[in-house]
């Protein structure tokens, strides 16, 4: 038995324009089923929806519409995100990093100085 693939949604204008296509005879039922991988019942269940009117442009951009919005409200998460993250860091004191300031100096010891020859 073959295991069904994972749940896809169609968006509408993806429904509206195969319907349109369908009625119009420039593809037929089986060719849509087989080139978009669609069952024939839910091909029926749109083209039920489209002759009752029920998949529309006005549908289709609200469709369109929801998607942006989603988006945009992802997006405006981050940048709270950002900009809280950023308060945090302006809030927070900085450690002085060597080489900051001019008072600052690495001391070293002297290199040990090899003798010629002999023993110490």
């Amino acid at each position: 038995m073959k295991s069904r693939g994972p749940y896809r949604r169609h968006s509408t204008p993806f429904k509206l324009q195969l319907c349109q296509d369908i009625r119009n005879g420039v593809i037929g039922r089986r060719d849509a089923q087989r080139t978009y991988g669609v069952s024939a019942n839910l091909i029926k269940l749109w083209l039920t929806q489209f002759d009752r009117g029920e998949l529309n442009d006005e549908e289709a951009e609200a469709s369109v519409i929801a998607e942006y919005e989603a988006h945009i409200a992802a997006l405006e998460r981050k940048v709270g995100q950002l900009a809280m993250e950023l308060d945090l860091v302006k809030k927070t004191p900085r450690q002085p990093i060597a080489g900051d300031s001019g008072n600052s100096s690495i001391i070293t010891r002297p290199r040990p100085v090899l003798s010629d020859g002999g023993a110490k």
